[in-house]
């Protein structure tokens, strides 16, 4: 497995592959289970996870902390906050405010038997908190070492780039993307390799819609939904003619577009797979090993790609008329990061 740090921002290291880890409870993958995909992804060279004081109901932590015994250092670890475990909680003890940001973080600290972790973020924004408050409680627990770095999960764009400023600014996002969930690339992704933020991506393979386990009539996340199977099917389509071509699954043609997407971003862009088995891990670790044509990753770009909207498709209509002053022989330059 390859590194990167995560971002511009930091000289944080991290895995081509994040381990998400909200199949890790006894309801899902136990006990043994859990054990086994941990050690697995870890004898691969993998060292960054992923967690929430969700997940589970807390047992995925608990049962991280568990398995860190030892050699904490090794990994880097990410969670996030936001309401206790549980679907009754009441209103004090939920939303981004300080006061819940401290307290989820010390619970996160006790059930990972550990006195700090790599990178702490809300996981969805509450609408009320302002991000200063956010920003101020990062700022706290940073300098009072129990957190290294802040992060947003969820956030829009515009709430993040105004967070990457100031006292212990943000380092990265997290977000879902996929080739069958590309929205982050009208503002999101620009946004985050303009500062030079690192990206989580989950869901990667959509739920498993990119698998075509509902073509099989399997179910899965999006089932309850009702909608965007049927709406993606180009795109599935194209994953299942490019598998077949590459004589591998498609969670590996997936995957390495995924990979490959985010060889070509200017910032690091870090898939997270949460396998319920090992043999579910295995099957994604052979990604590593598979190579698109630039063809294929071309078609399935192409075949996935979102309508930007305006005001993006507006400029590059623009450039495309001169608008841009090329008719006075001005050259465009590229846009430097930020």
């Amino acid at each position: 497995m390859r590194y990167q740090t995560f971002g511009r921002r930091t000289g944080l290291r991290v895995s081509e592959f994040a381990l998400g880890t909200a199949n890790f409870g006894l309801q899902a993958a136990g006990v043994d289970g859990a054990r086994q995909i941990f050690d697995a992804f870890a004898d691969a060279g993998g060292t960054t996870i992923d967690t929430s004081n969700r997940y589970q109901g807390g047992q995925a932590e608990a049962l991280l902390g568990d398995l860190l015994a030892g050699r904490r250092d090794q990994f880097v670890v990410i969670t996030k906050y936001g309401s206790e475990p549980g679907d009754q909680a009441p209103p004090g003890m939920t939303g981004n405010s300080r006061k819940t940001m401290i307290r989820s973080l010390e619970a996160s600290l006790a059930r990972l038997r550990t006195d700090y972790v790599d990178v702490f973020m809300p996981h969805f924004p509450d609408q009320i908190t302002p991000m200063d408050e956010i920003q101020a409680g990062l700022d706290d627990l940073i300098r009072a070492g129990k957190v290294r770095h802040g992060a947003l999960s969820n956030f829009p764009a515009w709430r993040v780039a105004g967070a990457v400023s100031g006292r212990s600014p943000v380092i990265g996002v997290q977000t879902e993307y996929s080739l069958a969930e590309r929205s982050g690339d009208r503002e999101l992704l620009p946004m985050a390799a303009a500062h030079g933020l690192g990206v989580l991506l989950y869901s990667p393979l959509a739920g498993g819609l990119l698998t075509g386990k509902y073509r099989r009539g399997e179910t899965g996340r999006l089932t309850p939904r009702g909608t965007g199977p049927e709406s993606k099917a180009p795109v599935v389509d194209a994953v299942l003619a490019v598998a077949a071509e590459l004589e591998v699954g498609p969670v590996q043609v997936a995957l390495a577009w995924l990979l490959r997407r985010g060889g070509e971003a200017a910032t690091a862009l870090i898939p997270i797979v949460g396998p319920r088995t090992r043999a579910q891990l295995d099957e994604y670790l052979r990604t590593l090993t598979t190579d698109l044509t630039d063809e294929q990753y071309r078609r399935l770009d192409e075949v996935s790609a979102v309508a930007l909207g305006t005001p993006h498709e507006d400029v590059e209509a623009g450039l495309r008329r001169g608008l841009d002053g090329d008719r006075a022989g001005l050259r465009r330059q590229p846009v430097p990061a930020i």
